[in-house]
């Protein structure tokens, strides 16, 4: 298949420190080139994933947002390039939107984040000829009567991540700074159960630098350190030296790349169930998910001793860019088969 790839317009791919959706939209690229597929991927400029890129792409343009100018420029930009596919897989908001692609071009497309009410609005004025993923079974259940074509769930490259012995026999956090993603919570967490706190996070814009300049900065001290946004490299050097990863997000999160991450360099995670967690998360095998301060601290010191070769494994089987690639391929088969219905009214 001739498949092409629009990645939102926000970051480089791969994304150079953190980013989500940039991390899975270059495995997708690359895997799907591996097994003998033809890629052209539309990126911010600056991108380094190993396929064929579209060119003259727009430079990232910095923070996130929906229905942006430098979205709509992004898209329109990507899809007058993308006349010579089979089928374009968009990672954007506002590509499946755009009315100047071409009528024929089958379209599927991922929705990253919540089906909120206003996005979830959005949706369902799809046409007919986008088939929409979710990402997992609860950001499914959210979707309110739009037509899911799948649930797949995101797949790192193992190969990239080394196993860590977690001799560190400290607790490791990483995400952003949000209240969501409860990096107050983890210290609260790690400092009544008496581990020392590793913490990582991009903290981009006024409202996040405020949250960390109040919530979290006078929590700070010997026993937490805030280690600022790091690399690939460093953050599997930080998750795979952690006895525990520490995940006490406060919303109903769709997915949850960081807690794979954690997996696949043999960690066990901890952290609340909420959102998609309980889908990558054995209870009791390859973490704990808990729901108060004290039951995670509890959690915590049992997760320490559970088998990091069990957390590998799970990654292995359950989330290998392999696998991704795979339900990807049998998805857009359907699609250009027409044996699947699209999403849409």
């Amino acid at each position: 298949m001739r498949i092409g790839l629009i990645a939102p317009p926000w970051l480089p791919v791969p994304p150079p420190r953190y980013g989500g959706t940039e991390v899975v939209v270059d495995g997708l690229a690359r895997g799907l080139a591996a097994v003998g597929h033809e890629v052209l991927l539309a990126a911010p400029a600056g991108s380094t994933c190993p396929v064929p890129l579209v060119p003259d792409m727009p430079k990232p343009s910095g923070m996130s947002g929906t229905w942006s100018a430098a979205e709509l420029y992004h898209v329109a930009r990507a899809y007058a390039a993308l006349t010579d596919v089979d089928l374009v897989h968009d990672h954007t908001v506002a590509g499946p939107f755009f009315r100047y692609r071409p009528a024929a071009l089958p379209v599927v497309t991922t929705n990253h984040g919540p089906f909120s009410s206003r996005l979830g609005d959005l949706y369902r004025l799809m046409g007919p000829d986008v088939s929409m993923v979710a990402i997992s079974h609860r950001q499914a259940a959210d979707a309110g009567g739009i037509r899911i074509a799948r649930v797949i769930h995101h797949g790192i490259d193992l190969d990239a991540v080394p196993v860590g012995d977690g001799r560190g026999g400290y607790a490791a956090f990483l995400g952003r700074m949000s209240p969501d993603k409860g990096p107050r919570e983890a210290i609260l967490v790690a400092r009544e159960a008496g581990f020392r706190l590793l913490m990582s996070a991009r903290v981009e814009g006024q409202e996040e630098t405020d949250y960390f300049d109040s919530q979290v900065a006078p929590l700070l001290g010997p026993d937490v350190e805030f280690l600022g946004e790091l690399t690939a490299v460093e953050k599997y050097q930080l998750m795979g030296g952690a006895a525990v990863f520490l995940n006490p997000i406060q919303w109903p999160e769709p997915f949850g790349l960081v807690m794979i991450e954690a997996l696949a360099t043999g960690t066990p995670v901890v952290g609340t169930g909420s959102g998609a967690a309980p889908e990558i998360v054995d209870d009791g095998v390859t973490g704990y998910l808990r729901g108060t301060v004290r039951e995670l601290a509890e959690a915590l010191v049992l997760a320490s001793a559970l088998d990091r070769r069990a957390c590998r494994q799970a990654a292995e089987l359950r989330f290998s860019i392999g696998r991704m690639v795979a339900d990807h391929v049998s998805l857009y088969g359907e699609v250009l088969q027409g044996r699947l219905p699209p999403s849409g009214r």
